[in-house]
């Protein structure tokens, strides 16, 4: 039976489709307005299955970009009665060699996170098995063909899409009609999970992954992405041509697919980036600074000295007809980042000011100038470390902090033998654990130690004292591994509790959404439902939003922008340089090798070169801010 998509799509209101791509494409505003529409075409075709009293037959994903859609499946069987007992899934894909208990495997994810909360029957549920011997592999692979076949195929295929443009694990150079098969991982998908793994070292270089050929052969397809790091691959697969270096291309080909995003996710597409390109839009000021700005990069000229003739061989007639003066909208749009270039961004009366930081080393490597300048100009800043980042600390740290606290008590405690042989107990914990094991909540904590004094010493080098420091370790962090718990109430009330002790007159949140895990988004919610809770007692701050260590605001975006002397970023870079675990090798660098540091300078400088280049006053550095108006 056909599931309509297109009819289903209509029924949300927080989403839209664009013009421009050769897959229908859906841009959601948020990752949670995107789950709930995509689990409620699941739950349609599995009632309506459920009525004809024939199986629904799922092809299901794992990683994070799914998880939003199980807990909304959960959810509706909990609470809306819908009935798993007749559904038949198959899994797209699993490591291998991959024991189905390890803590790494897809079987135990998708155990964990969908099918221990529902009522599908064991035996409907197909996992591509990782504990088979190699001369095993291909007549499993045909049987898991044969078995997919013999239900009359899948009803409906969701899918995520990796960074290289696979779907399930067909890599580039993945042929169209390829079936389940063992393939080799591409480098960039191993370093995109390494931090599941902790360190790339321990991640597979194998998978068994259904082919592009058996995930075509499905009857509908949605495919799924989220975050400003699957843009870029967003719009190769929707836009450009079909090639087999981005197997997600060939959904171009299926007769019934769907590209589900988020806004973040589609920033790269035509229709989205430059909507003036594709056809009429409605101008805002938003666009217009947005499209000034394009402009201005297009042709290679500072704002104030753009023409006429610019604007009309640029797709930029409309806007002209609109506003009649090209003289009128280039100073505008001058005017306006110009006016937002701020020396004393908390203002020239002392103020409260709370940043928030994720984890221990956001605050510094993030928005550290500022946090220095705040500071250095007598606010009364305090830095509110929201998840102990415990998780993010290598083995060989926590064993080098171990030996000085070893050496220590030779030195002064020698006959405290019972402390002695507590610590080579916890070296040898270290040395016996196999690779990827997780850590007992003993060495999370001390872990945790280590990255609670690294933030301390840095706040106090950008010039915050230790009484205004607050670790809050929320508890959606408290897992112990990649993997978080939602928000939750027990999180939202530490936040609020903090509003209500410091009553701010301004916050700084870490509003971006690139950030590989999630944490820095589940914060900003945490953050953002505090505030709330707490403005019926008059506490209202200002509220500023900062970009990760991932990416910075593209310069139609910053509201705020404060300009860094060369001394203040030495000393940011020197705030950053107490965070010693974190310093030589991030622990998540995905695709991006540069330590932090050099991140953080890089970006404050390009942003600083793009407001000269737009004729703005030229600067050392600058970092950019946002201000919240309701949405991240």
């Amino acid at each position: 039976m056909a599931i309509d998509i297109s009819r289903s799509a209509r029924i949300t209101p927080k989403s839209k489709f664009v013009r421009h791509t050769k897959v229908p494409t859906q841009i959601f505003e948020t990752s949670s307005d995107l789950a709930k529409f995509v689990a409620s075409v699941v739950a349609d075709l599995i009632r309506k299955k459920n009525e004809q009293n024939v199986p629904p037959v799922l092809g299901l994903p794992t990683g994070s970009t799914p998880l939003g859609v199980y807990r909304e499946l959960i959810r509706m069987h909990n609470e809306e009665g819908l009935d798993f007992s007749n559904v038949i899934t198959f899994n797209l894909d699993e490591y291998w060699p991959m024991d189905p208990d390890s803590i790494h495997s897809y079987h135990k994810f998708m155990h964990e996170n969908f099918f221990d909360h529902v009522n599908v029957k064991p035996e409907n549920i197909h996992i591509p098995r990782g504990d088979i011997a190699a001369e095993d592999v291909d007549i499993f692979c045909e049987e898991y063909e044969r078995l997919i076949e013999s239900y009359g195929g899948l009803d409906l295929q969701l899918l995520g899409i990796g960074r290289s443009g696979h779907i399930g694990f067909n890599e580039p150079g993945s042929a169209r009609n390829s079936l389940t098969r063992l393939v080799n991982l591409d480098p960039i998908t191993r370093r995109d999970a390494a931090s599941g793994f902790f360190g790339e070292d321990n991640v597979p270089h194998h998978a068994i992954t259904m082919g592009v050929g058996s995930i075509l052969s499905a009857k509908k397809i949605i495919i799924m992405a989220l975050g400003e790091h699957k843009a870029p691959v967003v719009k190769r697969a929707a836009e450009m041509e079909v090639t087999d270096e981005v197997s997600a291309s060939f959904l171009q080909t299926h007769a019934n697919s769907l590209f589900a995003v988020d806004s973040a996710a589609a920033a790269e597409l035509t229709a989205v980036k430059t909507p003036w390109i594709v056809g009429n839009i409605e101008w805002t000021p938003q666009l217009e600074k947005k499209a000034v700005i394009w402009l201005s990069n297009e042709v290679g000229k500072p704002l104030l000295k753009l023409e006429t003739d610019d604007f009309l061989h640029n797709h930029l007639h409309q806007l002209i007809h609109k506003y009649g003066s090209v003289a009128q909208i280039r100073q505008r749009v001058f005017d306006g980042l110009l006016e937002g270039i701020c020396t004393r961004p908390a203002g020239s009366d002392p103020q409260r000011v709370i940043v928030f930081s994720p984890h221990p080393d956001d605050d510094v490597i993030s928005m550290g100038g500022t946090l220095i300048t705040l500071a250095d100009q007598g606010h009364e800043v305090y830095i509110a470390y929201m998840t102990s980042g415990n998780i993010a600390v290598f083995d060989h740290d926590a064993l080098r902090h171990l030996d000085f606290v070893h050496e220590f008590h030779k030195l002064f405690h020698a006959d405290d033998t019972a402390v002695l042989a507590h610590i080579e107990a916890l070296k040898e914990n270290i040395a016996s654990k196999n690779a990827g094991d997780l850590d007992d909540a003993e060495m999370l904590g001390i872990k945790g130690l280590i990255r609670k004094t690294e933030a301390t010493a840095g706040a106090q080098a950008a010039g915050v004292p230790e009484e205004r420091l607050r670790f809050l370790d929320l508890p959606f962090y408290n897992t112990g591994q990649v993997s978080k718990k939602p928000i939750g109430e027990d999180d939202i009330a530490i936040v609020a509790d903090l509003l209500r002790e410091v009553k701010p007159h301004q916050i700084y949140v870490a509003g971006d959404l690139s950030d590989p895990h999630g944490t820095h988004r589940v914060c900003a919610e945490a953050v953002i439902n505090a505030v709330n809770v707490v403005e019926s007692e008059e506490i209202t701050p200002e509220f500023w939003m900062y970009r990760g260590a991932w990416e910075e605001y593209e310069p139609h975006e910053i509201e705020r922008a404060v300009p860094l002397s060369p001394e203040v970023v030495l000393r940011k870079r020197e705030a950053i340089f107490k965070h010693e675990s974190q310093k030589d090798s991030a622990f998540y660098p995905g695709s991006d090798k540069r330590e932090f540091w050099v991140r953080a300078e890089d970006r404050t400088r390009n942003t600083a070169t793009i407001y000269n280049q737009l004729g703005l006053p030229e600067y050392f550095a600058i970092e950019a801010f946002k201000q919240y108006h309701g949405e991240l």
